[in-house]
């Protein structure tokens, strides 16, 4: 069935991503697991629409990509949107099930790994997020590493994201990024950031203090063949942060739960999220949709210079 077919002939946009692309309009790229398992409903459909209606007031065009009955779909109506969020038990797919996934035409919300595996695929440009995937604690013993890694090795996107989830080990996240030749680069900030918080501690392998350099590497690192993603690192903003001296025992605490009852592998993620969000009495919730529309800004300014 799928013999002879283009990449981009396995896709179905959205009318309004087809218009920009059309148009040469830039777009932005979004995941759909901030709907399916970032936060409960109505919260995360809210966050979806004010993601998308913020990278529209900046002059962008959002895609929000997600697997609908077995369809690439890049860009979602508002109803599909809703759909998503109100649904229970959807397929978090990354690289490794997305595949199947469509084969058996089921419905699914895409990681970091697999929006950026599309995206690609759709010759998009810039995609905003919250904070990626990495090691996890203890991956020497566990070998627990998110596919988020090796996919950003692989497309040529500008990322734009808070940095590595805080859960994660991000000494070894930033190590394992540099081994594959992913440029990790912060925006405004001498440190790398660690999602909730603006500063892991960790200095950053680069700076830049302007969007034109972001633009002008990336612009570089196509002409001279470079493959892999640009990940820009973009602190949350200090008023909404939640600092690393609070979080840190709420995260220790989270996954010595989560060892207890032996939750690992894909659920992992999840339930220290979700853990971490009880803990904090809602704080995190808030700080995570802070950081995403940080992130959605940065982004669509880059994809609106980039164009």
């Amino acid at each position: 069935m799928l013999e002879g077919m283009d990449a981009q002939n396995l896709i179905i946009f959205s009318e309004e991503v087809h218009k920009a692309r059309k148009k040469k309009r830039p777009i932005v790229a979004l995941e759909s697991t901030i709907i399916t398992h970032g936060m409960p409903y109505p919260d995360n459909y809210s966050l979806a629409i004010e993601a998308e209606m913020l990278a529209r007031k900046h002059g962008c065009t959002p895609a929000t990509i997600a697997i609908i009955d077995g369809k690439i779909r890049v860009g979602l109506t508002d109803e599909e949107k809703l759909s998503l969020s109100k649904a229970k038990n959807v397929s978090k797919l990354t690289t490794n099930n997305l595949s199947l996934n469509i084969v058996q035409k089921q419905t699914g919300s895409t990681t970091v790994a697999a929006t950026l595996l599309i995206a690609n695929m759709a010759k998009l440009q810039v995609f905003a997020t919250g904070g990626i995937g990495g090691a996890h604690r203890q991956s020497e013993l566990s070998f627990d590493i998110s596919a988020d890694i090796q996919q950003l090795s692989r497309s040529n996107l500008i990322v734009v994201c808070a940095g590595p989830k805080a859960i994660l080990d991000i000494p070894k996240t930033v190590e394992m990024l540099e081994s594959r030749g992913v440029p990790l680069i912060t925006y405004k900030s001498k440190n790398v950031p660690a999602f909730w918080s603006r500063d892991s501690g960790i200095k950053s392998p680069m700076v830049v203090n302007s969007i034109s350099d972001i633009v002008k590497n990336q612009k570089f690192r196509a002409a001279t063949g470079q493959v892999g993603c640009q990940l820009i690192c973009n602190p949350v903003p200090e008023k909404n942060e939640i600092s690393r001296k609070y979080i840190e025992p709420i995260i220790e605490k989270a996954i010595t739960k989560a060892i207890s009852q032996k939750i690992f592998g894909k659920a992992l993620t999840p339930f220290l999220l979700t853990e971490v969000l009880a803990m904090t009495k809602g704080v995190s919730l808030k700080t995570n949709k802070a950081l995403l529309l940080n992130n959605v800004k940065l982004a669509s300014k880059i994809a609106f210079m980039i164009k």
